[in-house]
C-alpha cells in the first residue's frame, strides 16, 4: 500500500447534492456493517489506483471489503475488484433490489441494500489475509478513518 498524502483525503462538505445510486447503496451498507460491529470507511485506498467502495474492520479484527454496483453496466464496465480480494478476508457484492443478482459470481458474498439498510443474502468465502498483510490493511485503514475525522473537524486549505 501506498502512504496516504494529505491531497489525497477527499474533501469533507454536507451534501450538497442528492446521492447517486451507488452512493445510496454504499450508505446503506455501511449501516448494515455497524449493525454487525464493523467500522465502515467508504472510498477506501488500496494499492496502486484500487478504491474500495466501502471497506470494514470488524470487531475480531476481519477485514471486508463490499463493492457497490447499481446497474448491470456499471458492473460489466469495472474490472479493477478482483483485485481486491488480496485485501480482505471477505468480499461482498452490494447491489439494489433490481439487479440482476444472477450477473454476480457465486462465491462472492452478496448484499441487498438502499439508502436505509441492507441485509447479507450469501455470506462470501473467507481468505484470512497473511498477518503481514493484515498489518498493513489495519494500520492504513486506521490512518485513513482518522484524517477523514480530522477532516471533519479541521478542514484543510
Amino acid at each position: 500500500m501506498h502512504r496516504l498524502t494529505l491531497a489525497e483525503i477527499p474533501e469533507v462538505a454536507p451534501d450538497l447534492l442528492p446521492l447517486q445510486a451507488g452512493q445510496r447503496i454504499a450508505r446503506g451498507v455501511a449501516r448494515l456493517l455497524c449493525s454487525h460491529g464493523f467500522a465502515p470507511v467508504a472510498e477506501m485506498p488500496l494499492a496502486g489506483k484500487l478504491r474500495a467502495d466501502v471497506m470494514a474492520i470488524g470487531p475480531k479484527g476481519e477485514v471486508w471489503i463490499v463493492e457497490c454496483k447499481s446497474c448491470r453496466a456499471d458492473f460489466r464496465a469495472d474490472r479493477k475488484w478482483q483485485g481486491y480480494t488480496a485485501w480482505c478476508d471477505r468480499f461482498f457484492w452490494a447491489v439494489g433490489p433490481d439487479f440482476p443478482q444472477e450477473i454476480l459470481p457465486e462465491n462472492d458474498g452478496l448484499i441487498l441494500a438502499d439508502a436505509f439498510g441492507g441485509e447479507i443474502i450469501r455470506m462470501s468465502d473467507e481468505t484470512p489475509l497473511a498477518p503481514a498483510r493484515r498489518k498493513v490493511v489495519s494500520r492504513d485503514f486506521a490512518r485513513y478513518a482518522a484524517l477523514r475525522l480530522l477532516a471533519l473537524r479541521d478542514p484543510l486549505p
